[in-house]
Order: C-alpha cells, then sequence, then structure tokens
C-alpha cells in the first residue's frame, strides 16, 4: 500500500508531510519522557523483521492480486505508539530513499497511512479496549485481528481520500473506494492472524514486553535478549530467503488501480517538485525494486531479464533499518528530560 508520487498533488503530499512532521515531532517528546534503554535494540530489530516482511508478498486466492505485513500493529503491542510510530516512519524513510518503494512527495502520505492508523486509532481504541488490563491468547489474538483490520481499512481509505484530494481523475473516488477496501479486507486478515501470531508468541516467552508497551513512564530495564535473537533471525529469514518466493501478483493498491485503468501505475504527470523528488529518489536509490542489477537468464521460452541480489538488498535493508531506529532511539533516550530535584 505504498503510494507512488503519480498519485500525489504537491499540496496533498506537502499538507501530509507537515502532518508527519507534526506526528514526529510528539512522538519524539513522548518517547523521550517514556524511554526505557533496553527498548532501544528492541526498536532496531522489530524495525529490521517489519522491513523484512514487506518484502514477502502473498497470495489473495482467486482475486489476482497479493498483500504484504504493514507491521504497524505489531510495532505499537510491543513497542507501545509513540516508538512505534517512530519506527515505522524509519522503515518506510528508508524503503522509499534507498529502494524506490513509494514516492519521496507520496512519503508523508505512506507514513500517515501505516504509521498513525495503527498506532493512535488502532492500538489504543480497538486492541487495547478489546484485551484489556489481563491479556489472555484469546484476547490477544481477538484483538490483534479486529485492530490490524480496522486499522488497514482506515489506511486504504486514507490512500482513496489522498489520491481523491489530488485530482486524480483516472481513479474516480467511488470505483476505487469499493475496489480498495475489499481487498484490503482480505489483507487485513491476514495481518491480523500474523500480528496475533508474532504477539502471542512474545506474550509466552517474555510478557512483560507487552504490559510494559502501554506504560507511560519508564520502569525498570527489560530483558529482551532471547526476543531480540529471535526477531534478528526472522529478519534475516524474512529478508534474505522469504523475499525470494514472494508473489508476483500487484499488491493491493496496484490490483485495485489495474483493475480501473488496465496498468498496474498511474501514469505520472510533470510538475517542478514531482520532477525533482523523482530525481532525487533515482539519485538515493541504490538498490531499486530491491535488487542490485539484472541479469540475464535463458529458459526454454529464450532469454529473460531476472533481478539479481534480492536476499541481499533484503539484508542490507534490515540492517540499515536497524541502525536507522536504533540511531533514533538511542538519540531520544540521550535526551530524556531528567526528573526535577526535590
Amino acid at each position: 500500500m505504498h503510494m507512488a508520487d503519480a498519485l500525489v498533488s504537491p499540496a496533498v503530499g506537502g499538507t501530509m508531510w507537515a502532518a508527519t512532521a507534526a506526528a514526529t515531532a510528539y512522538c519524539a517528546k513522548k518517547v523521550r519522557e517514556e524511554m526505557d534503554d533496553r527498548k532501544v535494540p528492541l526498536m532496531g530489530v522489530l524495525g529490521a523483521f517489519i522491513f523484512a516482511a514487506q518484502m514477502v508478498n502473498f497470495t489473495i486466492p482467486a482475486a489476482g492480486s497479493s498483500g504484504h505485513l504493514g507491521g504497524g500493529m505489531i510495532l505499537a503491542i510491543l513497542l507501545g505508539p509513540h516508538a512505534a510510530f517512530i519506527v515505522m516512519a524509519s522503515v518506510l524513510a528508508v524503503q522509499a530513499l534507498f529502494f524506490a518503494d513509494g514516492g519521496l512527495l507520496a512519503l508523508g502520505c505512506n507514513i500517515i497511512n501505516l504509521g498513525v492508523f495503527p498506532c493512535f486509532i488502532g492500538y489504543p481504541l480497538i486492541y487495547r479496549k478489546i484485551v484489556g488490563d489481563n491479556p489472555t491468547a484469546g484476547r490477544i489474538t481477538a484483538g490483534a485481528l479486529v485492530s490490524a483490520v480496522i486499522g488497514l481499512q482506515l489506511g486504504a481509505l486514507g490512500v482513496v481520500l489522498e489520491t481523491y484530494f489530488s485530482g486524480v481523475s483516472e481513479l474516480p473516488f467511488r470505483t476505487f473506494l469499493f475496489l480498495m477496501q475489499p481487498i484490503h479486507l482480505a489483507i487485513g486478515v491476514v495481518e491480523g492472524l500474523a500480528t496475533a501470531a508474532v504477539v502471542n508468541f512474545v506474550w509466552r516467552e517474555e510478557p512483560e514486553i507487552i504490559l510494559r508497551a502501554g506504560q507511560k513512564t519508564p520502569g525498570s530495564a527489560l530483558s529482551t535478549r532471547r526476543i531480540l535473537v529471535v526477531f534478528v533471525l526472522l529478519a534475516a529469514l524474512c529478508g534474505g530467503v522469504l523475499s525470494w518466493f514472494a508473489s508476483t501478483n500487484p499488491d493491493g493498491l496496484e490490483w485495485a488501480i489495474q483493475k480501473v485503468t488496465g496498468r498496474e501505475e498511474v501514469e505520472k504527470k510533470g510538475g517542478a517538485l514531482r520532477e525533482a523528488m523523482g530525481e532525487l529518489q533515482k539519485n538515493t536509490a541504490l538498490m531499486p525494486d530491491y535488487s542490485l542489477g539484472q541479469r540475464q537468464e535463458k529458459g526454454a521460452e529464450g532469454e529473460t531479464v531476472a533481478e539479481k541480489g534480492r536476499g541481499e538488498a533484503g539484508l542490507i535493508g534490515g540492517a540499515v533499518t536497524l541502525a536507522l531506529a536504533v540511531l533514533s532511539g538511542w538519540i531520544l533516550s540521550l535526551r530524556r528530560k531528567t526528573p526535577a530535584p526535590r
């Protein structure tokens, strides 16, 4: 559900960039107040895991489409909403800058759609209401499923509204809406089940992580070593191995666009800002489309062009995301406010 720049007007893109900047500043302030130093490496490894998991598209049966995890609910449940938003912004920034996944003009839209809705609506207003103060495996599963579905539905609606207000006439509002919501409902169910599996695992191994994620003040240090190792291995597995087996079907957004226009992408329009952002992305995207280039392959149907280095790109991207998330958390922990003397 990563929006390309062709879907976003400068006015909408600029507005969402401003909203993202405000949300980031607010979350940074809250993280400084709430930060537990042991949460910093957890932010890093979860960021790497979500980056890698987003590379693994799964097929939506009978639809000819695919989806991937957004990961916002996993981050919010395990880190709390404010740290989760910082990590999600880091993931999406790395994807846009180094892999050309989502446009730079549209980056603010993508952060709002994939970060704000799960972290500040799905988590506090749905998940925590269902799970309550005494989590159980059943409540966690129900909360994760319902909140993930609603969060993704809101994100898909955000895409439709941002496209509509950008004046993309190729995508009529009602038609686009009636395609986006059902396909992302199916994707949301898979995301909810995956979220429930991840959170239930952490609940069994280190329940303190989940209990502390919702606290508004730092407490004693968390013990996260086993969880860190598990998520590092999962990130390496998803990015380095499973990404090679990702579905090649268009994702939910591309599928909806294709149903309306016959193409997976909307034709790009001119404009100085859009062109400048596109040129900047060309210069920063060292591994576009999660590859290290292309190679010629010969098969039964003749010579074809294939990507190379997808696994390596996944590992590199996960490492960069880990480093950025850890750096963000470390800087914020250094700037944490000290209590006033009594």
